[in-house]
């Protein structure tokens, strides 16, 4: 039983057969092969123009809210440190795929050692489930701060943050380790090409020759026990937030309380919308072309990282007025 094809950042498989790349005799090899966009080869320079303006975007602007929040002592809050928590997930988390894209696009630098790849994946997948317990966690500080305010300062102190921090980091760490560990116990005999521009889980696995039922069924338990569960408490937890909304007595107050949550539900919907989609279309779409999947799916590991700056760059007053004064003087 091969793991179920939906593209999730936990544990995706690109619907392509094996009969779509050249197949070579050979066992264990020293390196893989990455084709980038299969099919778009004659446009890779221009396909890295996006790719790479996105990917400056998402450098920057994190770096810049990181900068923000450490130089504003009113923004030494909770909901500031995990929107640092959240920019360090989008920085390693695209710094871990686009270089080696760009790589690819630019110089034809199509080969990856076989460890390299291994921590690409391990990489990938373990800061995916990060961000999303990211948003978990900021979501219980919407939870408390707008359901139980008066509470808020004694609930989440400075060091319950900080083990809510490490418990994601381990979470990730822990979750996302068998992947490499049991992709380097396979024996590969097909074929050293992958055909997209990275290295992820299922897409190695699928070039193993032996038997990888545990590492399939091991994918499916990550995404259920990840994606599922915290899609579920941070749903739990909003409609406990809109229930204490719209029981507030006049609608400038309830424009204001739910106001300070737009910021979080955008960065929430530009992570699962997508996933959404791509689920959607390596479920139905057998039709759609096998460079158009990679595309999008690689666009979308970018989605979050560039628009998570934006919203929070334009969205949140206290960042925006720092960087006003910031500029101004």
């Amino acid at each position: 039983m091969q793991e179920t094809p939906f593209y999730l950042r936990v544990g995706h498989l690109l619907p392509y057969s094996m009969s779509d790349s050249n197949t070579t005799n050979f066992t264990n090899p020293s390196t893989f092969i990455l084709l980038g966009i299969p099919g778009l080869e004659a446009d890779h320079v221009w396909i890295s123009i996006p790719f790479c303006t996105m990917y400056i975007i998402a450098i920057l602007g994190n770096f810049t809210i990181l900068f923000t929040v450490k130089m504003e002592p009113s923004l030494h809050e909770p909901m500031y440190y995990f929107l640092c928590m959240l920019a360090i997930t989008d920085l390693v988390l695209s710094t871990s795929i686009l270089p080696k894209m760009l790589a690819i696009f630019w110089f034809n630098s199509r080969e990856i050692n076989f460890s390299a790849c291994l921590t690409q994946m391990y990489f990938i997948h373990c800061f995916s489930v990060m961000e999303s317990g990211t948003f978990v966690a900021m979501a219980l500080d919407r939870y408390v701060a707008i359901c139980h305010p008066l509470r808020h300062s004694t609930i989440l102190t400075n060091s319950i943050v900080g083990k809510i921090g490490l418990a994601m980091l381990l979470r990730g760490g822990i979750l996302i380790l068998p992947y490499p560990l049991l992709a380097s116990q396979w024996p590969y005999c097909r074929t050293n090409i992958i055909p997209q521009p990275y290295c992820v889980h299922i897409a190695v696995v699928n070039l193993a020759c032996a038997n990888t039922h545990i590492s399939s069924y091991y994918g499916l338990f990550v995404l259920y026990s990840v994606m599922v569960l915290d899609g579920i408490f941070i749903a739990v937890s909003y409609i406990q937030i809109l229930r204490i909304i719209f029981s507030l007595p006049t609608k400038d107050s309830r424009l204001k309380t739910f106001g300070t949550c737009i910021s979080h539900l955008c960065s929430i919907l530009a992570f699962y919308i997508p996933n959404l989609f791509i689920s959607l279309m390596n479920r139905f779409g057998q039709n759609v072309p096998l460079h158009f999947h990679v595309l999008i799916a690689s666009v979308y590991f970018l989605i979050p990282p560039t628009l998570n700056t934006i919203i929070y760059g334009v969205r949140t007053k206290q960042i925006r007025d720092r960087l006003l004064r910031v500029f101004t003087h």
